[in-house]
């Protein structure tokens, strides 16, 4: 794959599930989608390389997970901003499961959330996550556990404070 037409073909197939990714790692789903695009702009820049690689998909998630991750201050300063300005902008409201989910995904380690949100989300294998993110099968099947155990607790209708930990 090195041609424009085999990056519109990989675009396309794979563009919807790398928002969704993104947007499940990070709540917010324009941020998913301005991310996505830069990872993809990345991509294509330096196509003839990606192209090549085994997974370029698991290459376009990586560079998405790590703007995202640098984001988090902007965006959290961006919305500090907009709440000053008083600027509301009248939507529909998520559905409640989903507001319940993203808050509980939030409330993890980045590392455990990385992993549920792949393997739950995107159906990767334990062997694949840690191929794509470089950890040992060991300490993803570790984090996995840990992440259902919190994700368990989050989701209850328990409202008890919990302590998810936050070492990686």
């Amino acid at each position: 794959m090195d041609g424009p037409e085999d990056f519109d073909a990989f675009y396309t197939a794979t563009a919807r599930r790398v928002v969704h990714h993104v947007y499940a790692l990070c709540g917010d789903l324009a941020e998913a989608q301005d991310v996505t695009q830069e990872a993809y702009a990345r991509a294509w820049q330096r196509w003839s390389t990606v192209g090549a690689y085994e997974d370029p998909e698991g290459w376009v998630r990586t560079v998405a997970w790590r703007l995202t991750a640098n984001r988090w201050r902007g965006l959290r300063r961006w919305f500090a901003a907009r709440t000053r300005l008083g600027r509301e902008t009248p939507a529909p409201g998520p559905n409640p499961d989903r507001v319940a989910l993203l808050a509980a995904l939030r409330r993890l380690p980045d590392a455990q959330r990385l992993v549920v949100v792949l393997h739950h989300l995107h159906d990767l294998p334990v062997a694949e996550i840690a191929r794509t993110t470089g950890m040992p099968e060991g300490t993803v099947k570790s984090y996995l556990s840990r992440g259902r155990a919190a994700l368990a607790v989050l989701l209850t209708d328990d409202k008890e404070e919990v302590d998810v930990g936050t070492h990686w």
